[in-house]
């Protein structure tokens, strides 16, 4: 399975969502996150500490590494346009989208999800970062999804600060000593298990103690 992940806009949580369904889809089979950014932020929160639990690599070596991988994921670098996003979606099973709640990042939303429908994408957009307090926010804007037939995950992934944790210490969220660990952990794993009920995987299912989807 290639999973690309992909945003037209930075701060979204675009490279904190590849990092995590990387984890998750290496608890399944062997798993290669291939880093597009220009800045390879992936790569840099990796280094941080002792490493992630998958080969992490720059885009470029895809050729090289691929074929000794079940599952790849693909942080695809910022805005990258339409021609980028044709050839993203075209080079992967499904494009994430994540975005967080209003202003640039809805309105940034919009332009991508049109740009995806026009060409026919196979792509789910992922509501990240979303404060507790912005609940009432955060399905108002999936039923705007829902209203534009945009498809959308089933869940959030909430703000929390043991995120930034994660990414100082370089590790997943889930090695992180924090009482807020399971449950940003378990937010991840509920959307990796869509994939798995989207027929996309054919693995046997990751151990966790997450609630199943």
């Amino acid at each position: 399975m290639i999973v690309s992940v992909v945003s037209d806009k930075g701060g979204v949580g675009k490279t904190m969502t590849a990092v995590h369904l990387a984890a998750y889809l290496q608890g399944l089979a062997p798993t290669l996150l291939l880093d597009g950014d220009d800045v390879h932020n992936a790569i840099a929160w990796s280094k941080c500490g002792e490493g992630f639990p998958y080969k992490v690599a720059p885009f470029e070596q895809a050729a090289k590494l691929a074929a000794n991988y079940k599952h790849i994921v693909i942080d695809v670098g910022q805005r990258p346009g339409s021609a980028g996003l044709e050839a993203a979606a075209d080079g992967c099973d499904l494009l994430v989208v994540p975005t967080t709640l209003g202003g640039q990042a809805t309105n940034g939303l919009g332009q991508t999800v049109r740009a995806l429908q026009a060409i026919g994408a196979d792509f789910r957009v992922l509501l990240a970062a979303v404060p507790q307090y912005k609940a009432k926010e955060a399905a108002a804007l999936r039923n705007l999804l829902t209203e534009s037939h945009a498809p959308v995950f089933d869940g959030e992934i909430p703000r929390l600060e043991v995120f930034q944790k994660a990414e100082t210490a370089g590790c997943i969220v889930s090695q992180v000593k924090d009482p807020a660990a399971d449950r940003a952990w378990e937010s991840y794993v509920k959307i990796g298990r869509q994939l798995t009920s989207m027929g996309i995987l054919y693995a046997s299912p990751v151990k966790d103690t997450a609630v199943r989807a």
